[in-house]
């Protein structure tokens, strides 16, 4: 494939469209993803290096087969087993039927001979037929068992770890590659190991069935199966190969697709006459590869003629191998006759256990990023503790705090003290990277100091279990995310769904009062599928009559966000995915306001807003700091905004930078003291008041 042949740097001064080669691409290389990391190991492994390393691969799938169904497991091993062993009794019991018509006699008195030996084979073709069939529905019923246990146990961990983990390039990498092919890859390598397993007893069973026939037809059968064994193989690594190569070409053509038919990218397509630019990339790239496809379809082919002829060459070996056995009366002609359906069967036999042997051993190396990153994630886990327990705090106090990043050299915070009591606003100031979110995190209990201490009310968090301190935090993040779930439960998030002022008259018990993501005037059995009809269901301005929707619409009016949701088609029921039929999508500011209102619901006695008002209109953003002023007396809010004008009433202010808090004070002292603050709030005021 074509490298770029221009860069940025190098196009001409003041040309508009940069020169390449006729047939060039202009995209530049790719980094390597995640599911290509073991490409360059698979494509230069040898078929004898697979074979030696299935042992240990089929141990750790049937172990984690284990873990998700031991009877099943087992079901679906013994069956395959037990067919194999049927298929060695029917082939015998064909010696038997046709010993019995080919002897002397009476063609009637042949036929009632044979009757018996038929009756077996018939059997023994019922009951390999029955083996086969409850083995593949075990193995049906094991398959998404394995999955889930396997997904089950990875989300256990990547919920639970430090937070600082997710600040590791390496971890996150690890975590993708676990996560997107490293769970699949246990369901493959349990199906890959089974088909391989039906496949060797297969084999067997034809292999002990011509040993007894004769010794002869047994090494004629080896011999017959290496040619079809080598073109099966030589095909598949062919594939293997030509899709390692393409891999690159093949992401550009996904890229490109996907930016040529998305709704994100149609306007400036469009605004830009992109069009002509795409589409020249789009058939440089599928040129090239379709041209790679049509080399692949003639080598496989000429694999498969080659193979065929040599197979072909084997075959008639072993009929005048049948040939000199029978004319040197060394084999009966009944055996032969079952030694032709032998080795029709150990065929399919061996198909499919090459078929499945390079699966198993590509699997086995993607189950082994699984386990990797298991074993991993087990090291970060956050300490178990149980030293001490906290409330809601009436202070909390940091003291000589240092805080590093994975990967970087420069710590996020050094040496930082603070002290802010119930009933207080705190806000940290700075620049960008100056450590105000991290400082923010260590007093919540998120991120735990090198060095230093965060202590709540005298208590230090790292002598708390985690989850006891998060309880009692409530956060607006600037990396909100958009849960895709409805108006109303995106507000419920991490609450308890119970209404918080005992008001109810019965608490839930889990058949009509089970927390609900339908529709709220409905009856539970009733789905409604419509939107609102403008009568019972039109949106109301005034709370409602339940007391928990009422919690849950006086959360959101704090943060400006009822209007909006009343405004939408199902009001608080209104999914907002585009992922869900009817689903609704929000703007950045709606969604902001969402995520205040989450807050605002969660009423935590440690309040966190990290840029609450970054997407929001003037408006908005105005009631949203009058609600947080207007906030409740026992609650420690830690605001951090870079609008200064919005924390002129916090009770203490925090400004850092490059991790060290450089000034603190009321907004006035800080005013006069003319320091770093005052030069940042003057230059914000210089944009307003400038004529």
């Amino acid at each position: 494939m074509a490298k770029a042949t221009v860069t940025a740097a190098s196009r001409p001064s003041g040309s508009s469209r940069p020169s390449h080669p006729s047939g060039s691409s202009q995209l530049p290389e790719l980094k390597a993803s995640w599911w290509e990391s073991h490409s360059v190991a698979l494509a230069s492994v040898r078929f004898s290096a697979m074979a030696r390393r299935l042992p240990a691969v089929l141990r750790q799938a049937v172990t984690i087969a284990w873990q998700a169904s031991r009877r099943d497991t087992v079901a679906a091993l013994a069956f395959n087993l037990l067919a194999g062993v049927a298929t060695a009794f029917g082939l015998l019991a064909t010696r038997g039927v046709l010993q019995a018509l080919f002897a002397a006699g009476p063609t009637l008195d042949r036929v009632r001979a044979a009757v018996p030996s038929l009756v077996v084979v018939a059997a023994a073709t019922f009951v390999r037929s029955g083996l086969s069939i409850i083995a593949g529905w075990a193995q049906a019923r094991l398959e998404p068992q394995v999955l889930t246990t396997a997904e089950r146990r990875l989300f256990e961990l990547t919920t639970q770890v430090k937070l600082a983990a997710f600040d590791d390039a390496g971890f996150s990498d690890e975590m993708e590659r676990a996560r997107n092919r490293g769970s699949l890859a246990v369901q493959f390598l349990t199906r890959g190991a089974i088909d391989l397993t039906a496949g060797l007893a297969g084999l067997a069973a034809t292999a002990v069935t011509l040993a007894l026939l004769h010794p002869v037809l047994l090494g004629a059968l080896l011999l017959a199966s290496v040619p079809a064994a080598w073109a099966a193989v030589r095909a598949a690594r062919l594939a293997y190969l030509s899709n390692h190569a393409r891999t690159s070409r093949r992401r550009r053509l996904w890229m490109l697709s996907d930016l040529m038919a998305n709704r994100a990218t149609a306007a400036e397509l469009r605004a830009f006459t992109m069009r002509p630019f795409l589409l020249r990339e789009y058939d440089i790239m599928a040129g090239a590869e379709t041209r790679t496809e049509l080399e692949v379809v003639r080598r496989q082919t000429m694999t498969r003629l080659v193979g065929g002829v040599f197979s072909g060459v084997a075959t008639f070996g072993v009929y005048v191998a049948l040939g000199a056995l029978l004319v040197d009366h060394r084999l009966p002609l009944a055996a032969a006759g079952t030694a032709v359906l032998a080795l029709q069967a150990a065929r399919n036999a061996l198909a499919l256990a090459v078929t499945n042997v390079n699966r198993v051993y590509e699997e086995g190396l993607y189950f082994n990023d699984y386990t990797d990153f298991l074993a991993r994630a087990g090291e970060r886990m956050p300490p178990v503790t149980r030293e001490a327990t906290v409330r809601a705090p009436a202070s909390i106090e940091v003291r000589d705090a240092t805080l590093h990043y994975a990967e970087t050299d420069a710590p996020a915070v050094l040496g930082a003290n603070l002290t802010v009591h119930r009933g207080q606003t705190i806000a940290l100031v700075g620049e960008n990277g100056s450590g105000k979110t991290s400082l923010a995190r260590l007093i919540a209990g998120l991120y735990h100091p090198d060095s230093g201490t965060v202590s709540w009310d005298g208590t230090p968090l790292s002598t708390v279990d985690p989850e006891d301190a998060w309880q009692h935090v409530a956060m607006v993040s600037q990396e909100y995310w958009h849960w895709p779930f409805t108006a109303e439960r995106n507000i419920l998030l991490g609450t308890n769904d119970a209404p918080r002022d005992g008001t109810n008259d019965a608490p839930r018990d889990g058949t009509n009062d089970a927390p609900r993501d339908g529709p709220r005037d409905a009856p539970r059995d009733a789905p409604r599928d419509g939107p609102r009809d403008g009568t019972n269901d039109e949106p109301r301005d005034e709370p409602r009559e339940n007391t928990h929707d009422g919690l849950v619409e006086a959360a959101a009016r704090k943060a400006g966000a009822h209007d909006m949701i009343a405004g939408l088609p199902a009001g608080y029921d209104t999914l907002l995915s585009r992922n869900f039929a009817g689903g609704q999508d929000l703007s950045g500011g709606q969604w902001q306001r969402l995520a205040a209102a989450r807050a605002f619901y969660r009423d935590a006695p440690v309040l966190i807003c990290d840029e609450p008002s970054a997407a929001l209109d003037a408006r908005a953003e105005h009631a949203l700091f009058a609600a947080l002023r207007a906030g409740a007396p026992d609650r420690i809010t830690v605001l951090i905004t870079h609008r200064l004008a919005n924390v002129r009433h916090a009770d203490h202010i925090y400004v850092l930078h490059e991790g060290h808090v450089v000034e603190h004070g009321a907004h006035l002292d800080l005013l006069a003291a003319g320091g770093t603050y005052a030069e940042l709030f003057a230059l914000q005021a210089t944009g307003y008041t400038a004529a």
